[in-house]
């Protein structure tokens, strides 16, 4: 899944956002209310995505092999979609 708001568009694999615990960890970690926990799913909060404070919070709690990339990615739009 993936929203783009102006400045910032963030991803989520599909098995990830399905994930409840996922889900959870998300909308408790993110500063700014961009994840929601939708009963188990992780929602996008389109409204919310350009309150983005590039923290990473996110992809720390979601990143759990560092040989792997993590189930989420924030992409910086104003720099022609670089990933955070």
């Amino acid at each position: 899944m993936r929203a783009d708001g102006i400045f910032i568009a963030v991803e989520v694999e599909d098995a990830a956002a399905s994930d409840a615990a996922i889900a959870a960890k998300l909308a408790e970690v993110c500063p700014v209310d961009i994840f929601a926990d939708a009963g188990g799913r992780v929602e996008i909060v389109e409204k919310n995505l350009d309150e983005c404070v590039l923290c990473r919070l996110c992809l720390d709690a979601t990143e759990s092999d560092p040989t792997h990339p993590a189930p989420v990615r924030v992409l910086r739009l104003y720099e022609d979609g670089a990933a955070l």
